[in-house]
């Protein structure tokens, strides 16, 4: 069975994506904050819900690289 790299630039890659998936959402959370005129404890009570709208932007934003991905591949063979 073969092994499974992944180089540290790839991983390096990742782990800044999903830093700024979290923080456009804290700045959404902000914005709700200042927007319903909320307490500023809600930044910190709400972080479950911060990390699951990171988790789904990370998802959303992989399956559009994995489509631009497919197209890209798709137009490369074509030539």
């Amino acid at each position: 069975m073969k092994d499974v790299v992944i180089s540290s630039k790839r991983i390096k890659r990742e782990g800044l994506i999903l830093f700024f998936c979290f923080l456009v959402a804290n700045l959404t959370n902000l914005y709700a904050i200042f927007a319903y005129q909320t307490a500023f404890s809600e930044l910190i009570s709400q972080i479950g819900y911060v990390c699951l709208f990171t988790l789904a932007l990370y998802v959303f934003l992989g399956l559009c690289r994995f489509v631009y991905y497919l197209i890209m591949k798709f137009f490369k063979n074509k030539k």
